[in-house]
């Protein structure tokens, strides 16, 4: 008898088994997830008054007496399914705080808005791309550095040209002022928002501490590695009245003097690292490189960009493939040993090795390097927001399992119910067979998804063209 290959096996063996169609649909519901979560346990929902029983479940009914749930990992290089729906619940919260819904009112579209990019400083020419096709680095008669590497370059580089975002000279890189700067983004944002306030206030009139009266800072933001493998930061800010988003600003909060308080803010703010015997304690700013634009409504013919627009490229960013050779890795690492395993360019790897060697200085101790040397010494989240910007990630979740109908309305919206709960986590993945199923269904997912888009751009057409049409 000729042995079926190993995949074939299981999947017979998965669709022999009584249970098969549950487990079908419990992939489904995880959307093809990749790497599903398995708990094991139990939910009771009681009356509080009378005790009765609203609601139970129990996975011992569950095939293999487990339930999968998605692993949320918003990587596109871990887990694609998982990833595009990260990425669509961050272009409604993003999107929220721009035209409205998702408990925010429509008049955010009347606010001051910007749009900022930040950027991170110089720490060394790098190759790159340039307008037009024109050459990475011309210069006549540069000569070499100290290390005899040249100090200019004529190439013309493409997208695919390995050489972008790689120093001139490696040796004349400042890969420690690099992963130092990393470290303190974070704190360098906060400095930057509360900064924006202070001249905002000082513009107006008022005392720095009463801006809360008048006024709120509002913003989401997300962080994106370029091409040197340096953090920039896009942000979307705006100015409300001191109940957030529900009141008006005060008549002096403009566009013109929202974007004079950023600019204000983004060049004067400045972080200190701990003190080192051999570093010095040097002082990070932002880059000189700073944009801001004002926002319009999509709809809107005016000057600016459109809502959409910004919250599908925040969207975009937020899913970057971490195996990307700009971004690092997609784990912790454990030992030096760790890094050169990593497929990433050398210019990486350095930074890598920077942020496990300067981990090991004392001084340094509180910065945690070696813990985020996969993320090359960046410590914050990818994206974040204020409290007042918009809705949460927590509530987009509750949200889609009400519409898709895995939570029981009426017995949760009621005001007297208990909920016993016991969950327990016992593994992680599928077998070979469950795991050709789940790729099966995350494409047609996939497939189904992009003929959805291309239909609504397609009405969206047809409706631009038939209001072009003269009775």
């Amino acid at each position: 008898m000729r042995h079926l290959p190993t995949v074939d096996q299981d999947v017979i063996r998965l669709a022999g088994d009584p249970l098969f169609p549950r487990l079908l649909e419990q992939i489904t519901s995880t959307g093809g997830c990749t790497h599903p979560v398995h708990l094991t346990g139990h939910t009771t929902t009681r009356h509080a008054t009378t005790g009765e029983i609203l609601h139970h479940y129990d996975t011992r009914t569950e095939p293999g007496e487990r339930l999968l749930v998605r692993c949320r990992n918003r990587r596109a290089s871990v887990c694609p399914p998982c990833s595009r729906l990260h990425a669509g619940d961050t272009f409604h919260l993003v999107r929220a705080g721009l035209t409205g819904g998702k408990t925010v009112p429509e008049q955010v579209r009347e606010r001051p808005r910007l749009f900022v990019t930040l950027t991170a400083p110089s720490f060394g020419p790098v190759h790159r791309v340039t307008p037009d096709r024109e050459r990475c680095r011309p210069r006549r008669n540069a000569g070499t550095c100290l290390h005899g590497a040249p100090l200019s370059c004529t190439a013309q580089h493409t997208e695919d040209d390995p050489r972008l975002g790689q120093p001139l000279c490696p040796a004349c890189y400042d890969y420690t002022g690099h992963v130092l700067w990393h470290a303190h983004a974070g704190q360098l944002w906060d400095r930057f928002t509360r900064a924006t306030r202070r001249h905002l206030a000082t513009t107006a009139g008022i005392p720095q501490s009463h801006f809360p009266r008048h006024a709120r800072l509002s913003f989401a933001k997300v962080a994106e590695y370029q091409r040197r493998a340096a953090i920039h930061v896009h942000a979307v800010v705006r100015l409300d009245g001191p109940d957030g988003p529900h009141t008006p600003p005060p008549p002096w909060g403009t566009v013109d003097a929202l974007t004079a308080a950023v600019h204000n803010a983004a060049t004067s703010v400045t972080a200190r690292t701990p003190y080192s015997p051999a570093l010095g304690e040097p002082a990070l700013r932002w880059g000189a490189q700073l944009d801001t634009r004002p926002l319009r409504a999509a709809l809107d013919n005016t000057e600016g960009l459109a809502d959409d627009a910004v919250a599908a490229y925040v969207a975009k960013y937020v899913t970057k493939s971490a195996t990307d050779t700009t971004v690092g890795a997609d784990h912790r690492l454990r030992t030096p040993v760790d890094i050169d395993a990593i497929p990433a360019s050398p210019h990486v790897r350095t930074l890598m090795h920077t942020c496990w060697r300067l981990g090991g200085l004392p001084e340094l101790g509180p910065l945690r390097l070696r813990a985020w040397t996969h993320t090359l010494g960046y410590r914050g989240h990818i994206v974040t927001k204020s409290r007042a910007y918009s809705t949460t990630y927590a509530a987009l979740r509750a949200e889609r399992a009400v519409h898709q109908g895995a939570v029981d309305v009426q017995a949760v919206d009621g005001a007297d119910v208990v909920t016993e709960a016991y969950w327990r986590y016992t593994g992680s993945g599928h077998s070979v067979g469950s795991a050709l199923i789940a790729a099966g269904i995350a494409e047609d997912r996939a497939e189904s998804l992009q003929l959805y888009r291309e239909a609504r751009d397609d009405d969206a057409r047809f409706a631009a063209q038939s209001w072009e049409v003269k009775p």
